[in-house]
């Protein structure tokens, strides 16, 4: 029973890799469908990384199945021995008939007619057939851990490199949970930590008091907000209706993104500094022209590689 779900887990694996691949491309047609002239750039950035970053992330997950032993492949041995019952061809039974055993040719004497009759054993072409699936099967799990056993540990470079940065800008981590919230999560710890109001500067519209909602659940209102009241600024580059898009923002643990970042900078004011693993940041100001020098600035910590839910952010605080 261990190798039929260790079977059925490793294709449930590869069905999900080919799905995710045809969201992929669907999502990808659908981002240069809507790009601008001003946009396109960006929006070809983003889907070779989006391509990119499905392919590492399928890659690993092929490799930290590949260790489980698949055991033998789920074929019926009913319907393969009703197979085998067919007749032998006549060549086959030519040769049974003129066939001696060894006991016969060292008493000269003839089988019985008992003998004769008895049914003779035919090898089980089905399990036969169920081996060499199976060793197909176990050469194609070990090929795909070999060949990720030879990549490089994506997440522990990305750890070490990110340490690496918070001493350059006097910075030090704070995680966040990852649980689709994260990056208001980091947002409100930030501006928390950094003395300033979650109250944004266009009042959010949600119903009741805005003081009663989770700190990461006000700034997810705030970011809806904001993408409501300057739609013309977001809606090309969203692959719902604007309304079913608001609502996952609001009301589900959707994750944000650089469309929510540009909304929350706005809002609230603020520049916002993502900080890769490579060294590269991320700037996004409040204003559309040139940052405001009395700006105040937050930083977040964005990881592609380091959490097993995929994308994540943590809040970089001002080191003591």
């Amino acid at each position: 029973m261990e190798s039929r779900e260790s079977l059925e887990t490793l294709e449930a694996l590869q069905a999900r890799h080919r799905k995710e691949q045809r969201d992929l491309v669907s999502r990808i047609t659908q981002k240069k469908k809507n790009a601008t002239k001003k946009t396109r750039k960006g929006v070809v950035e983003e889907c070779e990384r989006l391509d990119s970053e499905l392919k590492e992330r399928q890659a690993h997950e092929l490799a930290a199945l590949g260790g489980e032993n698949t055991g033998d492949l789920l074929v019926s041995e009913d319907e393969d021995d009703s197979k085998d019952a067919a007749p032998s061809n006549g060549v086959e039974k030519a040769v049974e008939a003129l066939s001696i055993s060894p006991a016969q040719s060292d008493s000269g004497t003839q089988p019985t007619s008992q003998e004769q009759n008895a049914p003779r054993k035919r090898p089980n072409r089905a399990k036969a057939r169920l081996a060499r699936r199976a060793e197909q099967q176990q050469a194609a799990v070990a090929q795909a851990a070999e060949e990720a056993a030879n990549l490089p540990d994506l997440r522990e470079q990305e750890r070490t490199q990110m340490k690496g940065h918070f001493g350059r800008y006097g910075l030090q981590e704070k995680e966040i949970r990852a649980d689709g919230h994260c990056l208001y999560a980091a947002i409100a710890d930030q501006m928390d930590t950094r003395g300033l109001d979650l109250k944004p500067k266009i009042q959010p519209t949600i119903i009741g008091e805005e003081n009663d909602l989770p700190s990461y659940k006000q700034v997810r209102h705030a970011a809806a907000d904001f993408i409501a009241q300057n739609p013309d600024d977001f809606v090309g580059f969203m692959e719902d209706p604007l309304d079913v898009y608001l609502q996952k923002i609001r009301d589900t643990g959707e994750w944000g993104g650089h469309m929510e970042l540009m909304a929350l900078a706005k809002t609230y004011g603020v520049k916002i500094n993502v900080l890769h693993g490579d060294g590269t940041i991320n700037k996004i100001d409040s204003a559309d022209d040139t940052a405001n020098e009395e700006e105040q600035e937050i930083w977040l910590g964005y990881y592609k590689h380091s959490h097993g839910l995929g994308e994540h952010y943590n809040s970089l605080r001002k080191a003591p």
